[in-house]
């Protein structure tokens, strides 16, 4: 591919993405599918489309995963999914009865005030699972990759991903935004959280200071954690409003990691990982948590 190719792709390449999701919500809401299929699949094709990305317009060409470290993705991908489905059954259905077919505003003011509320409740949980060592002992599982990349986004402490979509869900439904608003909010949730992990050489400007962008997350990955803020995957609004926001244009981050790389187990020991918030308890209570 040539350079004037590349160049227009790191252009396109996110206002693509958003045009998928236009696309894919207004489909499913009209046309009546499954919501859930809907949301599965727009997470499938988000992934191919970000590990595409990173082949063409890669940002760090040596952050590319190995076999083997897809393989330990894949894993964590598969558990993620499969224990998430099953451990958020109450969750679902809680939120199935708390959430009205039809929101009290119009669905136009229902999206973008979801969106408002369910980011700041993500910031919220985020920043706490980093300034709380007990919580870090499960969201430090995330940070332990020393790149930054489409595959390793999913590498969770599966209590991790429940506290945080759990609060997150919950604060939408007991708000009363209907379930259409908060699909739609949740697709976006998901291009957003592979985009910005994506190790892809795209720029947005100053759209970083409303947009989270890659070039935001990769910050919050550093080992420096002086600069380590940008807790909002998806706004950045609110990491003006609380202090944590760092970025400038330019500015990019010396190494990503932890600060204390023996803390955690390494992402190929998937049991090891999952277990350790207990094992160690000890050590967690006196770790760094990368709270800035």
């Amino acid at each position: 591919m040539g350079e004037q190719l590349r160049t227009a792709l790191r252009h396109v390449a996110y206002p693509l993405l958003l045009v998928g999701l236009v696309v894919i919500s207004t489909a499913t809401l009209r046309l009546r599918w499954d919501l859930g299929r809907a949301n599965q699949l727009f997470l499938l094709g988000t992934i191919g489309y970000m590990a595409l990305l990173e082949r063409l317009i890669p940002y760090e060409p040596e952050w590319a995963p190995n076999a083997r470290e897809w393989g330990w993705y894949g894993v964590y991908f598969v558990l993620t999914m499969i224990g998430g489905a099953l451990s958020q059954v109450p969750v679902s259905a809680l939120v199935f009865w708390a959430a009205p077919s039809h929101g009290a505003l119009p669905f136009w003011a229902e999206v973008p005030l979801a969106l408002l509320l369910g980011s700041l409740a993500n910031y919220l949980v985020h920043r706490w699972c980093h300034t709380s060592p007990r919580l870090w002992r499960l969201h430090g599982v995330h940070h332990v990759p020393d790149k930054v990349n489409v595959g390793n986004n999913g590498v969770n402490h599966l209590l991790d991903v429940l506290l945080t979509q759990g609060c997150v869900q919950f604060s939408l439904a007991l708000a009363g935004f209907s379930e259409p608003a908060v699909f739609v909010v949740g697709l976006f949730v998901v291009a957003q959280g592979y985009f910005v992990h994506a190790n892809v050489d795209v720029r947005l400007g100053r759209l970083n200071h409303v947009l989270a962008g890659p070039e935001l997350h990769r910050l919050h990955h550093s080992t420096d954690l002086a600069e380590a803020g940008h807790y909002g995957s998806d706004l950045s609004v609110w990491d003006h409003a609380f202090g944590s926001f760092t970025w400038r244009p330019g500015r990019r981050p010396a190494a990503v990691g932890l600060a204390d790389p023996g803390g955690f187990p390494a992402t190929g020991r998937v049991v090891a990982s999952h277990i350790q918030a207990w094992r160690r308890s000890a050590r967690a209570a006196g770790s760094a948590t990368g709270s800035t």
